[in-house]
């Protein structure tokens, strides 16, 4: 099982939408994918269609990370797909902002990380929608990961929080033994044609080098009316949506790439025995707990 934070430290840059089409692409791929929205806003959870009532979110996994309550919290999505992929979704809350805190414990920090090795055996790929900060549930959301992709847009303090971002996971990984690392900044919401957008994105390539994703995701209507019509953007009809739909397939070819493994062309059961042979297992919860708590 792969862990990816979808992460940015400055809001209003699409962090969401990237999550999203990351999911869209990963279940067309036949995997199977879990959705975990620690954003408080929960706008991953409405996209989802997980719009019913219901009974358990992240901020109860959190406070409980125990295997009943995790698999109790874990809803389908109401996304459909001709693949044999499954969509899941643990659910997002107002009520998380219990766990963001400035300064989190050493204990909290591993909470998510205890969750997700619950229901490890479940799931190829899991996509973490974090907040635009980062507090606690950032950090935890890190603490679980295997990889982070910071989301900037083309445009200066975008590229400020990017830079302090990947800084950020520098540290957070020094907690992790090594095991977290950036998968590279992606500009979201690109214009082609913007001078701006133009003169930002060098900068960026200047700053990052090779850590700047080669792929960027243009700004396009396509993904709002997919999102507002709770779809993944691969069952979104269009030229324009197919283009995006294909860019969120190399951020992800990416992804696996940075574990060894092409995922370009496989069936579903292909797919089972490459990533089995590639997943990053989650270590044994209390062993780490002691580890962290030594003085």
């Amino acid at each position: 099982m792969h862990v990816l934070s979808v992460s940015s430290l400055k809001g209003g840059v699409g962090k969401t939408t990237v999550a999203l089409g990351l999911a869209s692409a990963s279940l067309s791929r036949g995997l199977r994918t879990l959705v975990v929205d620690l954003d408080p806003q929960s706008d991953a959870t409405t996209a989802l269609g997980a719009t019913r009532e219901l009974k358990l979110s992240c901020a109860e996994v959190l406070k409980l990370p125990k295997h009943a309550n995790v698999v109790r919290a874990i809803v389908a999505s109401d996304w459909e797909s001709s693949s044999a992929g499954t969509m899941d979704l643990l659910p997002g809350s107002p009520k998380v902002v219990e766990f963001d805190s400035p300064t989190p414990t050493k204990r909290d920090l591993w909470r998510l990380e205890e969750a997700l090795s619950r229901v490890e055996a479940g799931y190829d790929l899991v996509i973490v929608d974090t907040p635009p900060s980062l507090n606690g549930l950032t950090q935890l959301a890190w603490t679980a990961s295997d990889r982070v992709l910071i989301v900037a847009e083309p445009s200066i303090f975008s590229v400020l929080a990017a830079d302090r971002a990947m800084r950020a996971i520098t540290e957070i990984s020094k907690q992790t033994a090594g095991r977290l690392t950036p998968l590279g900044v992606l500009v979201n919401r690109y214009i082609p044609a913007s001078k701006e957008h133009q003169f930002r994105l060098a900068e960026l390539e200047q700053l990052f080098g090779s850590d700047l994703l080669s792929v960027t995701i243009e700004e396009h209507s396509a993904v709002q009316q997919a999102q507002g019509a709770a779809r993944p953007i691969h069952s979104w009809p269009g030229e324009v949506a197919g283009r995006t739909a294909k860019s969120f397939e190399l951020v992800l070819d990416q992804l696996f790439q940075s574990h060894g493994t092409d995922v370009s062309k496989r069936s579903s059961k292909r797919s089972m025995k490459v990533l089995k042979g590639a997943k990053i297992r989650r270590g044994a919860i209390q062993t780490v707990l002691d580890l962290v708590d030594e003085p």
